[in-house]
């Protein structure tokens, strides 16, 4: 082919520019006359003709039928599950209630030595003179070492007991100021849901209920232990001081009631620590990792815990 032909093309496109927007620079055009340069500068003229028009113009052969693919959407999300301040006094309320329930044995142990032969009925679970269940065995304190240890169990506990309560007049205001009691309280549907999610771990049934921050049987234990918290300490301040408080004392029942309730109350809150820790356990470092961090890694399409915290 000659080289006259080829550049008339060029000159095509670039007056089709010129019209648009701009021409390709003089410079260059005027070396296109030369034909020892002219296919050299026809391509020259011609990137810099496509160059410079508009995509909308059409010139632009490159870009023609590209299309923007959108990025991938996120599947999972970090939620924020538990605020600062319930992680803390979470935090602190299990070495507290732990040690109130280590010195609350030292201090039972008195009550409780057999080879004293005055065990105390609280110790026991039986009718009349019939027992079914003694409550401890002999090789119990002496796996704990409680024989003879009363008043140093005296002194933690009555010292633990402040932290204790503080924690907990700390932590029902703040779920009332911050609204956190509406994820906490049992709703209308808790018992059956907790029904079903009893069944669920028992391997009975299959398919949990809708959960949200907490599913049934959670709410009601959450909320059961707050209570038994208010317990324990009116129990145990009856005991501490039967004559200073006797009114409490006697609607309590008088003063060896009170100790019976607040025994019972000291081991359910034995029983919801071993349940507690083996549902922490099961549910993984997911659920374990949102009370230390405070974030939770769940689905995209998960409703946000703000919408749960504003829906009442």
């Amino acid at each position: 082919m000659e080289a006259s032909g080829q550049v008339e093309p060029v000159t095509l496109i670039a007056g089709a520019a010129e019209e648009k927007v701009e021409t390709a620079p003089e410079a260059l055009l005027d070396a296109a006359k030369e034909p020892a340069t002219r296919n050299v500068v026809a391509d020259s003229a011609m990137v810099a003709a496509v160059a410079v028009v508009p995509e909308s113009a059409g010139v632009v052969a490159a870009t023609e039928g590209e299309t923007k693919k959108p990025g991938a959407a996120a599947t999972i999300r970090l939620e924020k599950k538990h605020p600062l301040a319930i992680r803390w006094m979470h935090w602190v309320n299990f070495p507290v209630l732990f040690t109130m329930v280590w010195s609350g044995l030292l201090i039972y142990w008195n009550d409780s030595d057999n080879a004293y032969q005055h065990p105390h009925a609280v110790y026991r679970v039986g009718v009349g003179s019939l027992t079914l269940v003694r409550m401890f065995p002999p090789w119990f304190w002496k796996a704990i070492h409680a024989p003879y240890r009363v008043t140093e169990g005296l002194g933690y506990h009555f010292f633990f007991m402040w932290l204790f309560a503080i924690n907990g007049i700390l932590y029902v205001p703040y779920l009332l100021i911050s609204g956190e009691w509406r994820l906490l309280v049992p709703e209308r549907r808790s018992i059956k849901d907790a029904i079903q999610v009893t069944l669920v771990d028992l391997h009975l049934r299959k398919g949990l209920p809708p959960q949200k921050k907490y599913n049934g049987a959670q709410r009601i234990a959450y909320s059961a232990v707050v209570l038994m918290g208010l317990g324990s300490l009116v129990t145990g301040l009856s005991i501490y001081k039967p004559t200073q408080v006797h009114w409490v004392t006697t609607l309590l029942g008088g003063y060896e009631m009170a100790r019976w309730e607040h025994f019972w109350l000291t081991m359910g809150f034995c029983a919801f620590f071993v349940v507690h820790v083996v549902q922490v356990v099961l549910a993984g470092w997911n659920n374990f990792r949102s009370m230390v961090s405070g974030h939770e890694i769940v689905p995209a399409a998960t409703a946000t815990l703000e919408e749960e915290r504003s829906a009442r």
